[in-house]
C-alpha cells in the first residue's frame, strides 16, 4: 500500500506543502522594513491554503491589528478535488462548529474571513475567524476564488508549484500585489522572465541562507538529505519568494572588483589567471558566478539566473536571456554531434537553445558539440544583463 500511495503521488504531482511561520514573518517584516504602511487599511487573500493548519492564515491573523489590515481572506480546496488524495478526517475545530455538514467537509473548499472583534476581548485576532464552506471546491481558477481575488488588494501564498506559471497570470491579470512562493527555475519561463526582465515583478527578501524547509502533505519519496526524519521537514534551495511589493535588499548595490581584480584574485579557478571569454552565439561575455562580474566593463554580460535574487534595479538592467523563445543569439547552428562526458554520441540541435562557447580544442569530461569540425560547449541559462550607464564608473567598484 505504501508503494502504491508513493506512485499515486507522483503521478498527482502531489506538490502540497506547508510554508514555516518563520519564513513567512522574515519575508513580511522584510516589506515592512522598507514601508510600515504596506499592509494598512488593505484586504489580503491567501488562496490555495488551509486556514485550519497553515502559517499564512495564523501569522496574518495574529498580526491583524499591527499591520492594519482591512479583511483577511483564506480560502482552501476541497480533499476530494486535490489529485492526490490522502486520508481525510475533518479536524475537531471543523466538527464542532454549527455550520458543519458531513455532506459537505470533503467536496467543498472553506472560506475564512477576519474583519472585526467577534469573541468580544478588544482585538481582532485568530480566535475572531469565522468559516463558511464555498459554494465551490475553492479552485482558484473558478468563479467564486476569482471574485475574491478582485476584491482583494494583495494575495499571499505558496500556491502549488505545479500551477506557478497558471496562478501567476491568474494574479497578474487583475494587477494585483502579490508575495508568493515559487521554484527558481521558474525565472526562465516565457511567461515570467518578461515580468522580471521589466521590472514589473522581482524575487522577495528570500530564505534564510537560501534554504527553504517545507512540511510535506503525504508521502512521497525525497533524494537523500532532502528531509529530515526528526522535524518532518524537507529542505529545498532551489525556492524563492515572487513579489511586486518593494523592499530595501532589492535596491542594495553589489559591490565588486575589476575585471583586472578578478583575474588576479578571484576565488573561483575558471576566472583566476584565465579571464572571461566571449559567447559564440551571443553578443556577451560568460560571467559564471555573480562576484565574478566585473565592474569595470560597459558591455553585456551573461549571468547565472541566481543573480535575480542579488538584482538591484538601480545598478543594472536586464537585456534578456539565453532561452531560444527569447530571441537574441546571432547565431544558428546546424544539427551536431553530442558527445557525452562517456563518449557516446547523438545528433541533435540542442545548441540554439542557450549560450555556447567555442572551444580551440576537445573538451574533457564534460559534454560537448561537434559542428563542421569545431569543438563546442553550451552553458545553462544565463541572464543578460549591462550595468546602467548613470551607475558604471571605468575607475571603481560600483558601492
Amino acid at each position: 500500500m505504501a508503494n502504491e500511495s508513493l506512485s499515486v503521488a507522483k503521478a498527482a504531482k502531489n506538490d502540497e506543502f506547508y510554508t514555516q511561520y518563520y519564513d513567512i514573518e522574515r519575508e513580511i517584516n522584510a516589506y515592512l522594513e522598507f514601508d510600515p504602511d504596506v499592509f494598512r487599511g488593505k484586504t489580503v487573500l491567501l488562496p490555495c491554503d488551509d486556514p485550519e493548519w497553515s502559517n499564512f492564515t495564523l501569522y496574518f491573523a495574529q498580526h491583524f491589528q499591527t499591520l492594519g489590515l482591512k479583511k483577511l481572506i483564506s480560502t482552501s480546496y476541497a480533499p476530494e478535488s486535490k489529485k492526490y488524495k490522502a486520508p481525510y478526517q475533518p479536524s475537531l475545530f471543523e466538527q464542532d462548529a454549527p455550520q458543519f455538514d458531513p455532506n459537505k467537509t470533503s467536496v467543498r473548499g472553506k472560506i475564512f474571513v477576519l474583519d472585526h472583534d467577534i469573541d468580544g476581548d478588544g482585538r481582532i485576532d485568530f480566535h475572531d475567524l469565522e468559516w463558511r464552506y464555498l459554494n465551490g471546491d475553492g479552485d482558484f481558477r473558478s468563479d467564486e476564488v476569482t471574485r475574491l481575488r478582485d476584491e482583494a488588494d494583495i494575495i499571499v501564498t505558496n500556491p502549488p508549484f505545479s500551477l506557478f506559471r497558471e496562478f501567476l497570470a491568474w494574479i497578474v491579470e487583475a494587477d494585483k500585489k502579490f508575495v508568493i512562493i515559487g521554484n527558481m527555475n521558474a525565472l526562465t519561463y516565457r511567461e515570467v522572465f518578461p515580468l522580471i526582465k521589466d521590472n514589473k515583478i522581482w524575487l522577495g527578501n528570500g530564505f534564510h541562507n537560501g534554504n527553504a524547509y517545507f512540511r510535506p502533505v503525504g508521502e512521497r519519496e525525497y533524494a537523500s538529505g532532502v528531509k529530515d526524519d526528526s522535524t518532518g521537514l524537507v529542505k529545498f534551495r532551489n525556492c524563492c519568494w515572487f513579489t511586486n511589493l518593494d523592499h530595501g535588499r532589492r535596491h542594495q548595490p553589489l559591490s565588486l572588483m575589476t575585471m583586472e581584480e578578478n583575474i588576479m584574485y578571484s576565488k573561483h579557478k575558471d576566472i583566476r589567471g584565465k579571464g572571461y571569454v566571449h559567447y559564440d552565439n551571443y553578443d556577451a561575455i560568460e560571467v559564471p558566478y555573480t562576484d565574478a562580474i566585473p565592474s569595470d566593463y560597459d558591455g553585456a554580460m551573461g549571468v547565472p539566473i541566481t543573480f535575480l535574487d542579488k538584482y538591484c534595479p538601480d545598478q543594472f538592467e536586464i537585456l534578456g536571456i539565453t532561452k531560444t523563445w527569447f530571441g537574441g543569439a546571432n547565431k544558428v547552428y546546424p544539427e551536431q554531434i553530442q558527445v557525452s562526458s562517456s563518449g557516446k554520441e547523438s545528433r541533435v540541435t540542442k545548441l540554439n537553445d542557450g549560450a555556447v562557447l567555442w572551444h580551440n580544442e576537445m573538451p574533457e569530461n564534460e559534454t560537448y558539440y561537434i559542428v563542421e569540425g569545431r569543438y563546442y560547449t553550451q552553458v545553462y541559462a544565463r541572464v543578460i544583463i549591462r550595468y546602467l550607464k548613470n551607475t558604471f564608473n571605468k575607475q571603481t567598484c560600483v558601492c
